[in-house]
């Protein structure tokens, strides 16, 4: 081959291989730069770069969308349906990792000038005054090219860059695709339609006592010192200036918020630089500060130093919009002005932590099956109604008060005060010994319980019409008669997912766990048409909701929580003996619970031993 012939042929193979990369990273569009429009995973596309792929999820869907809240990782916290609610709109939530303003005004002001705007609501976290028109990586934190207001050079050379990126995001992208779950993973982190992180697991994971979370969360344990300095505070109140301008050019309802932030970290700012930075904010507008209060001493509100559960940023929207129905801690959140301003500074310094007796419950839960005036100890689990009574009795005389699961979820949901020693008292299953013996045991004392049915076995005494008997479960009337006392709640003990594997055709379902090889979509709408049952069924007979399950046999996954939580259901509990701390406006404190099940055995020295050590 002549020298000619190679040179062409070499410069056909370089443009064939760049047209092949080109085509790759089109039809697969890893950063969603061009819309997505063949895999429409925008939420993969955001966990790249949010800045860009939101814009170009935006541009195809902002019909959806009214309103928006803008801002770093900490503004996923504020949930989008307190926002709709409260302001009655649809929100989208703009969050991006490491936002600093440049990139917070760009992109506001895209959305202002290209879409439909109401209300914008501009998260100014105490590290912007640190950061301004920082771009670590070109590919993973540029904001797009229209929201840049690149000319049209530099819009050609944004698109030629991600025509061009490493064919290992591409291929990331189809392996992720392959693999995808149910849960979020780490390349798929982001929600999509709401613009908010994907929390599906952080709002299911078990939180109880401190010691247990700081082994979950071992960072809390000891934070470094730094000295940050606060070098950007001008650039980011002119930047925040521009946005006010034209939002009140355009008639657009423009809010600040600054966020929480744990208090170690907060401790390493000056407070003169601090105040500054205040100073400078309130210059251009009010806004609301809720980042140091007695929230920030809570470590269990916190994932790190900078980023809160949602339930904190419901409170802080809740303060914002007057609702007293949340949870609020007093000092928690206040609007400043540029005449309160030093006030507000000096307020950050005085703060300080709740007590745990203040803002938590140790509660005891006890868990019963059958009553039966047989019970000889051969079956530990089954109690005469004697022992029953004398551990009732035990209780009584020791000051424990049986509290009903309405008024544990208030204390963790509004903060509504608990007696000074309260114990949950539980029975799974739903035998007719529970209405026969139990229920007056029970009104004898004024102590409050609740039942988790099994919606299938209600009224039934054998299994599932198979003519095989079973023990009798109490019917509707009974039911109702004993919800209407005020003493007994029904609740779940799942609709049909404990069942008897020697009745069963195929593999039967004793517990909630997935099946081995269980498609995880599958299972959720398994969990999803179980629950729905249920509730239909407990709605029906007491008129109330469905909001607490214990799991059959004690078994579930992570995953099972999740789609739980999905579905509504506030409080989980276990068949393991343990110590169940609940924190007031953390409702992750309610999953998971722990029970001790009480025998025959069971003598008043270990039943109050059980009781107290619950208490810590």
């Amino acid at each position: 081959m002549s020298a000619k012939k190679w040179l062409v042929s070499f410069i056909l193979t370089v443009f064939g291989l760049l047209a092949l990369l080109g085509g790759l990273n089109l039809a697969v569009d890893p950063f969603g730069i061009f819309g997505d429009r063949l895999f429409s995973w925008y939420s993969y596309d955001m966990t790249l770069n949010p800045r860009a792929a939101k814009i170009a999820y935006l541009d195809r869907n902002h019909e959806k969308y009214d309103s928006y809240i803008i801002g770093c990782s900490s503004t996923s916290s504020y949930p989008v349906e307190q926002l709709n609610e409260y302001y009655d709109a649809s929100f989208y939530n703009m969050i991006m990792y490491g936002a600093d303003m440049l990139d917070v005004e760009q992109e506001s002001r895209y959305i202002i000038e290209n879409y439909e705007c109401k209300n914008l609501i501009v998260n100014v976290y105490i590290d912007n005054a640190m950061h301004y028109d920082e771009e670590e990586n070109p590919l993973t934190y540029s904001v797009h090219s229209k929201a840049a207001e690149d000319g049209f050079l530099d819009r050609a050379e944004y698109y030629l860059r991600y025509l061009k990126a490493k064919p290992t995001y591409a291929v990331d992208k189809l392996r992720s695709w392959y693999k995808d779950t149910y849960l979020n993973q780490t390349f798929d982190v982001f929600n999509a339609e709401t613009g908010a992180y994907d929390k599906t697991r952080r709002d299911a994971e078990r939180i109880s006592d401190r010691e247990s979370y700081l082994k979950a969360y071992p960072e809390f344990a000891n934070y470094p010192q730094t000295s940050p300095e606060m070098t950007e505070i001008e650039s980011t109140a002119e930047s925040l200036a521009r946005i006010r301008d034209l939002c009140e050019e355009k008639g657009i309802n423009f809010v600040v918020v600054s966020s929480p932030v744990y208090w170690e970290y907060f401790d390493d700012f000056s407070k003169e630089e601090v105040l500054e930075f205040y100073t400078a904010l309130a210059e251009v507008t009010d806004f609301w500060d809720f980042s140091m209060s007695s929230v920030s001493y809570e470590m269990r509100y916190f994932y790190d130093a900078t980023h809160f559960r949602n339930c904190v940023g419901q409170m802080a929207l809740a303060r914002m919009a007057g609702d007293d129905s949340v949870y609020l801690p007093e000092d928690f959140g206040r609007l400043v002005t540029k005449e309160n301003v030093r006030d507000a500074v000096d307020s950050l310094y005085t703060c300080s932590a709740l007590s745990e007796e203040e803002n938590t419950a140790d509660v005891p839960v006890l868990l019963y099956h059958e009553i039966d005036p047989a019970a000889d100890g051969s079956n530990g689990a089954v109690l005469s109604p004697q022992t029953f009574e004398n551990q009732i009795r035990t209780l009584a005389e020791n000051g424990y008060t049986a509290i009903s699961l309405k008024e544990l979820t208030a204390y963790v949901e509004k903060g509504e005060a608990l007696p000074e020693k309260p114990v949950v008292i539980t029975f799974d299953d739903g035998y007719q010994s529970n209405y026969e013996y139990a229920y007056p045991i029970l009104k004898k004392y004024g102590m409050k319980a609740t039942i988790f049915v099994i919606g299938s076995s209600v009224g039934k005494d054998e299994y599932k019409d198979t003519g095989r008997p079973m023990l009798p479960h109490f019917g509707v009337s009974e039911a109702r008669e004993m919800e209407n006392s005020g003493l007994i709640s029904i609740q779940s003990h799942t609709y049909d997912l404990h069942q008897n594997g020697e009745c069963e055709k195929g593999i039967p379902r004793e517990n909630m766990a997935p099946l081995s090889g269980e498609d995880e979509w599958d299972y959720a709408d398994l969990i999803a048409d179980d629950v729905q049952k249920e509730r239909e069924l407990i709605r029906s007979i007491t008129g109330g909701e469905t909001f607490a399950l214990a799991y059959p046999g004690g078994q579930y996954t992570e995953l099972t929580t999740s789609v739980l939580v999905q579905l509504g259901i506030k409080a989980t509990f276990t068949t393991q003996p343990g110590r169940n701390v609940v924190v007031k406006g953390l409702p992750q404190s309610l999953l998971e619970m722990d029970r001790y099940i009480m025998y025959e055995e069971t003598t008043a020295d270990q039943l109050l031993k059980y009781v107290s050590s619950a208490r810590g």
